[in-house]
């Protein structure tokens, strides 16, 4: 028991640090990526912090596994350079015994990890998929800014809007728009605009009510005027773009496992397989700690991350090949592949002296 405590400690206060660390690193490179869509154009800058704040839990997602891979490299690199692991091999710790200390801790990450990834994450998602769909805050290419002259574009696109009011409707609508490639300009004038959100293809647009289109080249007489009722533009939106990566992570799990859209059923079996994570890269830290005091504690930080990459990547890979419409196979074979994989790390001195000392006899 007081191994058990010790050791539970020592990996638990090298956890937090470095979750602190991976943390910061996170959220400053996720606020940096979001700041510079808000800079675009992309979205509203005022629902900045309010989104980065509801979307905590999915930051945790990842950050909760890797810190706790990382902590059990650093702890049990000192005990090993300090010599403290070898007393304990000479009291009778196996590598069984050491394994079950820590998947005690390992446990509890995995299901933090798991209550974060089918619960906390998606309700924070959802909740910020709210702010970036209210009209008032989404701002696009397309979208005006009340009461002034807006440029975009390199001054390619002008528009102005009268007033906005409080249901997110612009009112005394003017665009003007250069044709890339072309002399021609396009002058839309419209009583009303909306930004409306498409059920079926949760694509916006913009649509304009009650007005003209003008089409043609500047100090040219031939004009052409369209008057419409209704007119409405789509909004471009990037694959990778903070509002459409925030979609399909705000689906619930319930809604998940009843569809049968290949990109939602990847995006369940990633969230089932982000917790057992956890308790196969806690047995290759603890494989890949060993190291003396003459290489020290950090002699294999660098190999360990590596092969903790390798697997992400792997996991990665296998939900591009279920959201393809390949099968949920690939992720739990990459699971099974790599903790047979640890398993093997972690009796290897065990196998390679059965190994290698049958053919020595044998000589």
């Amino acid at each position: 028991m007081r191994i058990f405590v010790y050791l539970t400690r020592d990996v638990a206060t090298h956890t937090l640090a470095v979750s602190f660390v991976l943390f910061l690193v996170v959220f400053s490179g996720r606020f940096i990526k979001y700041l510079a869509e808000a800079a675009m154009g992309s979205l509203s800058a005022d629902v900045l912090l309010p989104v980065m704040l509801f979307k905590l839990p999915s930051f945790f997602e990842l950050i909760l596994p890797l810190a706790l891979f990382i902590g059990i490299l650093l702890s049990l690199g000192r005990m090993y350079a300090e010599s403290e692991m070898v007393v304990l091999k000479a009291c009778g710790t196996s590598p069984a015994r050491l394994a079950g200390y820590l998947l005690v801790p390992g446990a509890l990450i995995m299901c933090l990890v798991a209550l974060l990834t089918l619960y906390l994450g998606p309700e924070g998602s959802a909740r910020a998929q709210r702010l970036l769909d209210n009209p008032r805050n989404a701002e696009g290419l397309q979208l005006m800014a009340a009461g002034r002259f807006k440029s975009q574009r390199g001054g390619e696109l002008v528009t102005y809007t009268e007033r906005i009011d409080k249901a997110g409707v612009m009112h005394n609508v003017f665009v003007v728009e250069e044709q890339s490639g072309t002399d021609a300009t396009q002058v839309t004038l419209a009583e009303e605009a909306e930004i409306i959100t498409d059920a079926t293809t949760n694509r916006r647009y913009l649509e304009l009510r009650g007005g003209t289109r003008y089409s043609g080249v500047p100090g040219e007489p031939a004009y052409e005027a369209v008057a419409f009722s209704r007119f409405g533009e789509l909004i471009p939106e990037k694959r990778d773009s903070l509002r459409a990566s925030t979609r399909i992570d705000a689906t619930p799990t319930a809604e998940l496992v009843t569809s049968d859209d290949p990109r939602k059923r990847a995006t369940l079996w990633w969230r089932l397989s982000l917790p057992f994570l956890v308790p196969v890269s806690v047995v290759i830290a603890l494989a890949l700690s060993k190291t003396d005091s003459r290489r020290g504690r950090y002699a294999r930080l660098g190999p360990a991350l590596a092969l903790f990459l390798v697997y992400f990547l792997a996991l990665t890979q296998a939900r591009s090949f279920m959201e393809s419409g390949g099968g949920g196979g690939a992720m739990l074979l990459t699971h099974l592949c790599f903790a047979a994989f640890a398993v093997c790390l972690l009796y290897w001195e065990s196998l390679s002296l059965g190994i290698f000392g049958k053919k020595h006899g044998s000589v």
